[in-house]
């Protein structure tokens, strides 16, 4: 390996981390000899190459009988923290068993990919865990002479187009989209209802001119996100790879844990351990990005996607008060005939009881607040609401939002806690935060939920 080394390293020149993944190889060379290392080309989904590293062998698989099972690993170049894309590599009298962990192209998808984080996860482990896995479910299977002449057609349909993202820089490395600077991209983290909910809506709005929507669940696409891949909405891509997200323009966060955590606490925990594998990850694919944060509790979770990324404050938002203050206007402007207060009228604090109105006349705003107290946050109205967001952030509409921003030096508020404010959105986020007149009673109530927020923040672990 030695030498295989020294020749790996001249041709890893534009590897951003060389010396780390030969480190890593000498590694799986010795646990798995068989493989063997090359440079070929690889081609992602929107048809640019690149030159990557990948490895092939086969790994020893007991289901009943021993196994060998073929694979192809290809490493991108900001290995050691993007992890490999990974697929079986199929002999012609051979079958793909599509299932949990394997797509009808032999695309691998394991919880160690989507969990991947430098420097804890390694190729070693990742084929351990392959292993694994693949011994609950075997991945292929020998076919009969007729069926080996149809898989040997899909055999050389998938060596001429191997299926696959790109990394952060691979675009702007292959020539890329023409007008970059003007593309814009939204990811969507999470493929329940409200993720679903979210990509339709900014779809419908043709605020992006493409939506990721990117599924963490385990398996094959299921529900809502077989639906959307059966009837094919244009712009619109699925995945499970991190890497697809790369070069967002605004990613939002729309996963919530389905543990089983007995307290609130346990639940948020749970919540916010589910985030430290996804926002540093994103963050690192989108370094520019906006995140936008629907997540409950969206005022906690946004706090803790701004400690994660280490993004300015100004590109950390949750969706907060935006739904309700656009339905308080709503109501106010056209079911009580107050279109002067209704425009600077707003829902600020936190979602639920302790919310706060800033509006002039208290008696229409209580009123305005008994018909909203019927509304509901439904998975499409907050859909419909985070498309509203993302309109307003790529076309740089400086328009006022209430939504989540950091309140420190608001109201007399000390602590790093999130709290929904009307702030003026654009490209980069938050632009500014309008200052509220000085009523007192809503100053009370974002100084109260500024101090339990931040009680319940100091008990989380980071």
């Amino acid at each position: 390996m030695a030498f295989a080394a020294e020749a790996l390293r001249k041709q890893l020149g534009r590897y951003k981390f060389r010396d780390l993944t030969i480190e890593e190889l000498k590694t799986v060379n010795k646990t798995y000899p068989n493989f063997t290392f090359s440079m070929n080309t690889y081609t992602f989904k929107d048809g640019s190459q690149k030159d990557l590293l990948n490895f092939s062998g086969t790994v020893p698989v007991k289901y009943g009988n021993s196994y060998n099972i073929p694979i192809c690993l290809w490493i991108l170049d900001s290995h050691p923290f993007a992890p490999p894309i990974c697929f079986l590599k199929p002999t012609a009298n051979m079958g793909i068993s599509v299932g949990k962990h394997v797509d009808a192209h032999g695309r691998i998808y394991l919880p160690y990919l989507q969990n991947w984080s430098h420097p804890k996860s390694t190729i070693v482990g990742l084929i351990k865990e392959m292993i694994a896995k693949f011994e609950e479910e075997l991945p292929l299977y020998s076919l009969s002479s007729s069926d080996a002449a149809r898989q040997s057609e899909l055999l050389s349909y998938i060596a001429k187009i191997t299926e696959g993202e790109t990394d952060t820089k691979s675009k702007s490395k292959t020539g890329g989209d023409k007008n970059e600077g003007r593309f814009s991209k939204i990811t969507v983290v999470g493929a329940g209802d409200l993720g679903i909910a979210c990509v339709l809506a900014v779809a419908a709005k043709g605020v992006a001119d493409k939506v990721v929507l990117l599924d963490l669940s385990e398996g094959a696409a299921k529900g809502g996100t077989m639906d959307l891949e059966i009837f094919a909405l244009p712009n619109v891509e699925i995945s499970k790879d991190f890497s697809a997200s790369a070069d967002s323009k605004v990613v939002v966060l729309t996963v919530n844990s389905l543990g089983d955590a007995q307290t609130y606490l346990d639940v948020i925990q749970s919540n916010v351990d589910l985030f430290r594998g996804i926002i540093p990850a994103v963050s690192r694919y989108s370094q520019n990005s906006v995140l936008l944060v629907t997540s409950h509790p969206v005022e906690v979770m946004t706090y803790v996607s701004w400690k994660l990324s280490a993004f300015p404050k100004s590109r950390v938002i949750g969706v907060g008060g935006n739904l309700d203050t656009e339905r308080f206007q709503y109501i106010l402007a056209n079911l009580l005939q107050a279109q002067a207060l209704g425009k600077d009228a707003w829902i600020v604090g936190e979602q639920g009881e302790d919310k706060g109105k800033v509006i002039r006349c208290h008696d229409l705003a209580n009123r305005a607040m008994e018909i909203l107290k019927g509304k509901g946050q439904r998975s499409w109205s907050v859909g419909l609401s985070v498309a509203d967001l993302t309109d307003s952030i790529l076309k740089d509409k400086r328009k006022v939002h209430s939504v989540s921003t950091l309140a420190k030096g608001c109201c007399n508020i000390n602590s790093e806690v999130f709290l929904s404010l009307p702030c003026i959105l654009g490209t980069s986020g938050v632009i500014e935060v309008v200052k509220l007149e000085e009523d007192p009673s809503v100053q009370e109530k974002l100084q109260s939920s500024a101090g339990s927020i931040h009680d319940l923040q100091q008990q989380l672990k980071l």
